[in-house]
């Protein structure tokens, strides 16, 4: 008899799971962040270069990666501090850690800098996996803490010569500097990250929609936390020229009809949403299931959710 249409997690597990989102929510009511709902259907995919949207072929619409443009709209419109609980959805993602369709917590606050918005997803995170030292490091320390080149100053040979030494398999042939750069990232540095930590001041050509700063331009405003070695946020000081976004937008239309992959149309609503005014903001995006599974201490995705892909 087929069993699969159980679900995949102990009832146990998707009761704490179902707990874990009202503590956030009331996370979010304490401080005065309204929860907000966007598509999930959208006329705009993203034009990221290394994320794939999934199109839904009756509509010709975008199933969205994140609520970030919808809520940056809002945000723009005056609507102030808000926070979104959602489904989102990616292509080519499946495995221990990824799951085709997930869970999205995502929250943007104005006039926040960095440093606030990271001190508040510690808080929130405390409040999920329980209290513990979270420490900083610059992408370019953690490089050279592992003897790696300066991801900030190396020329790209030097890069590519230390993913050729550091990383055990062949690269493939048409590896650049930025695919070595995450290459080394993933295999050399994070595991060797504090347990909970920071990762901040990401090379500007990894901005993706981040701020550069204004103090040094080779880095952008961007951060990520990783938990036991998982990348659990996505931060930004939010980038609010819109013709520096358009700018970025074309640039990875570029690359990926070189790489001869889908090319997504720029989200014009967005575009008009920042002409007209994004206020000064940081946001992040936090991973809800990878972080529930750290919590549960389970060894794979599909142990704390209730349908995942092979199950949906």
């Amino acid at each position: 008899m087929n069993d699969d249409w159980r679900p995949a997690a102990p009832i146990a597990v998707l009761h704490r799971r179902a707990d874990t989102l009202a503590d956030i929510r009331q996370f979010f009511t304490a401080r005065g962040v309204r929860e907000v709902e966007t598509p999930l259907l959208s006329a705009s995919g993203v034009t990221d270069r290394h994320i794939d949207s999934l199109r839904e072929q009756a509509t010709g619409r975008w199933l969205q990666t994140s609520p970030e443009y919808a809520m940056k709209r809002l945000l723009a419109a005056g609507f102030g501090d808000c926070y979104q609980i959602t489904r989102a959805f990616r292509g080519g993602e499946q495995g221990r850690w990824h799951n085709p369709e997930f869970s999205i917590l995502e929250w943007y606050r104005t006039g926040f800098d960095g440093p606030a918005l990271r001190g508040e997803i510690a808080d929130l995170v405390d409040g999920v996996l329980g209290p513990a030292p979270v420490e900083t490091r610059s992408y370019a320390e953690a490089f050279m803490d592992q003897g790696l080149p300066d991801p900030l100053s190396a020329r790209d040979d030097e890069v590519l010569a230390a993913a050729a030494h550091w990383l055990p398999e062949p690269l493939p042939p048409e590896l650049d500097r930025e695919g070595s750069l995450d290459l080394l990232l993933s295999t050399c540095v994070v595991p060797n990250l504090p347990s909970r930590c920071f990762l901040t001041d990401y090379p500007a050509s990894q901005a993706v929609l981040a701020r550069l700063n204004p103090s040094d331009p080779r880095v952008a405003e961007r951060f990520e936390l990783f938990c036991s070695g998982v990348e659990i946020a996505n931060g930004f000081v939010e980038l609010t020229d819109a013709t520096a976004l358009r700018a970025r937008f074309a640039d990875d239309q570029a690359a990926r009809e070189a790489q001869g992959r889908p090319v997504p149309a720029m989200d014009e609503r967005l575009l008009a949403a920042m002409e007209a005014g994004l206020p000064a903001c940081a946001g992040v995006a936090i991973g809800l299931d990878r972080l529930i599974m750290l919590r549960e201490g389970a060894a794979s995705l599909e142990a704390i959710m209730a349908f995942p892909w092979n199950r949906a």
